[in-house]
């Protein structure tokens, strides 16, 4: 069995001996050609998550961004943004409340509707999850278009909360996803590709 690692040492998996050396997290991720169709450059971080020195090294970074923003709860987008959340809010120890596609939570929700290149789609919350304008940190995986982000900041606010920011792993710069985002609210990509 491993020691357990300090979260506020970042380690390099290449030499995980030494923690003097921040882990380069790019060269986790995985690029995978023509998927989901072709002409499509799929940026996988699945090897990210698999690897426990790079995934505690974005942990720790959006901890940094928690302690900076200073969120009451954090907010994670379905499904991969409920991976980067749980292990944030536990982390930074807050709440953590899930955003989802329609019709998959029980009780009353808040929705908001929102426009895809071709239709539309819809998110919600549970109404009563954000009480009294709690500050909210939105977290997910990766930024591309923006909106789904966009239209989970728009959800944060209908349902009662104060938005404070955003936080991804990666960020697909070149869709200008951010862009589509509140300028007021500030926005952390750990990885950016342009």
């Amino acid at each position: 069995m491993r020691e357990p690692l300090d979260p506020a040492t970042p380690l390099d998996p290449a030499n995980p001996g030494d923690p003097a050396k921040p882990v380069d997290l790019r060269r986790l991720v995985r690029d995978v050609p023509d998927f989901p169709k072709p002409g499509i450059l799929f940026r996988d971080l699945t090897p990210l998550m698999r690897d426990p020195a790079g995934w505690q090294e974005v942990i720790r970074r959006l901890s940094d961004l928690c302690e900076q923003l200073q969120p009451d709860l954090i907010v994670g987008i379905e499904s991969r943004g409920f991976i980067v959340g749980t292990a944030l809010a536990t982390t930074v120890r807050l709440g953590f409340v899930p955003v989802r596609k329609p019709g998959k939570l029980p009780g009353e929700v808040t929705g908001v509707d929102y426009a895809l290149e071709y239709g539309s789609d819809r998110l919600e919350i549970h109404s009563d999850a954000l009480a009294d304008g709690q500050r909210v940190l939105v977290v997910d995986d990766l930024l591309a278009t923006g909106g789904t982000a966009s239209a989970c900041a728009q959800l944060v606010e209908a349902a009662g909360g104060s938005l404070c920011g955003f936080g991804f792993v990666a960020e697909l710069a070149a869709l200008e996803g951010r862009r589509r985002l509140p300028p007021e609210h500030p926005v952390e990509s750990l990885i950016i590709y342009s």
